[in-house]
This record gives structure tokens, C-alpha cells and sequence, in this order.
């Protein structure tokens, strides 16, 4: 019987992540994106407007939820990031949820959940498998430094919110050096392969 796998797919800051996701989606596999999710509720017309204005009217600007706002409130309240989380996690997760059952009724092999902090937050209870993106810390770092307005301290916040690369190497499945493009792209290439393969013969 011809099951659905699903790959979550995740990597510290600055470590290809992103690309190893445009990766799969160029190849033909199917990948929901846990930030790209966050956007969509909270744009105009999205689930997220409304749980956002029940607890921070103010962050709702034309329509849509202000990131900036909320940032600016994270900032100065100590527990408004918990308040955030609890209205819009339950929207991500019912987001994903659908997703996963187009996949199941379109017969799908493979699908890819790209989550920025899925060891973080225990997402990877739900998959068949997790692949961690890494790359060498200079590399991590360069990358990070290049962004428009990116800063050392930002760079220092934003790994100190997550877990240490080595512990999610430790923890994965698959792990994928995304140094050199190509080489990167052919090990994807080999692995879809490989994963088709367990989901077809489950």
C-alpha cells in the first residue's frame, strides 16, 4: 500500500535551509512552509488577523497583522510572545493539517515540512523523518553578516533562540552540508529517490 512520508525539514540560521526547500520544490515535491504559513494568516483576510485583535488590536494595521507592532510589543511586554504564540500556533497547525490531507487525497509519496524550530517546538513527533541543513560556522556566520542590517547581535539573538546545531545534527535523521550548490542539489536529488522509495513500499 502506497503510503505518504513526510520529511521535516529544518537548520539554524544563515545554514541553506531555504535553498534545500527550493531545492525539493524544483524537483517536484510538495513543501509547506511553517514562516510562509505565519504570512498568510496574517495578511489581509487570514485567520490570523482576527486572534491577533483579540488580544493586541493595535497590531492590526489596514487589514492585516503589523509585524513591526508585534515586535515592538515582544519588546516591551515579557509575556507577549507567549500570548502570540497561543492564538497562532493552533492556525498554523490546522494550515499544516490541511495541507498534509490534500497530499494524502492526491496520493502523494513525499511531502516536506519546512519549520524553522521544529526540535524546538516538538514538531518532530508528527514526521516519518527530519533533515537538519548545516553548514561550518564561518560560512553560518558570513551568510548571516551579508543580509541587509544584519548585526552581530542580531546574529547572537537569533542562535541563542535556537538549538545548538550539533544537538540537531545529533537528533536528525539526514543530515546535508549546503556548502557547494550543486553537490548540495544532487544529494536532495538522491534522497527524494530514496524516501519515494520507503513511502511506495510502506
Amino acid at each position: 500500500m502506497k503510503g505518504l512520508f513526510i520529511l521535516g525539514l529544518t537548520g539554524s540560521i544563515g545554514m541553506g535551509k531555504s535553498t534545500v526547500a527550493g531545492m525539493f520544490r524544483d524537483a517536484g515535491v510538495l513543501v509547506w512552509d511553517a514562516d510562509a504559513a505565519v504570512h498568510r494568516l496574517y495578511a489581509p483576510g487570514g485567520a490570523g488577523v482576527a486572534a491577533i485583535a483579540a488580544i493586541r488590536p493595535e497590531a492590526v494595521v489596514e487589514g492585516g497583522v503589523s509585524r513591526p507592532a508585534l515586535k515592538a510589543w515582544i519588546a516591551e511586554d515579557a509575556g507577549a510572545l507567549a500570548r502570540i504564540e497561543a492564538a497562532i500556533h493552533p492556525l498554523v497547525g490546522a494550515d499544516r493539517a490541511a495541507f498534509l490531507a490534500r497530499a494524502r487525497a492526491d496520493g502523494v509519496a513525499l511531502v516536506v515540512l519546512d519549520i524553522p524550530l521544529l526540535f524546538e517546538g516538538g514538531a518532530e513527533r508528527g514526521m516519518d523523518a527530519v533533515l537538519v541543513v548545516t553548514a561550518p560556522a564561518d560560512l553560518q556566520r558570513a551568510r548571516v553578516l551579508a543580509r541587509p542590517g544584519m548585526t552581530e547581535a542580531d546574529l547572537a539573538r537569533f542562535l541563542a533562540k535556537q538549538m545548538p546545531d550539533a544537538e540537531k545534527r545529533a537528533r536528525a535523521d539526514y543530515v546535508i552540508q549546503s556548502v557547494e550548490l550543486e553537490a548540495t542539489r544532487q544529494v536532495v536529488l538522491d534522497l527524494i529517490e530514496k524516501l519515494k522509495r520507503q513511502a511506495i513500499n510502506a
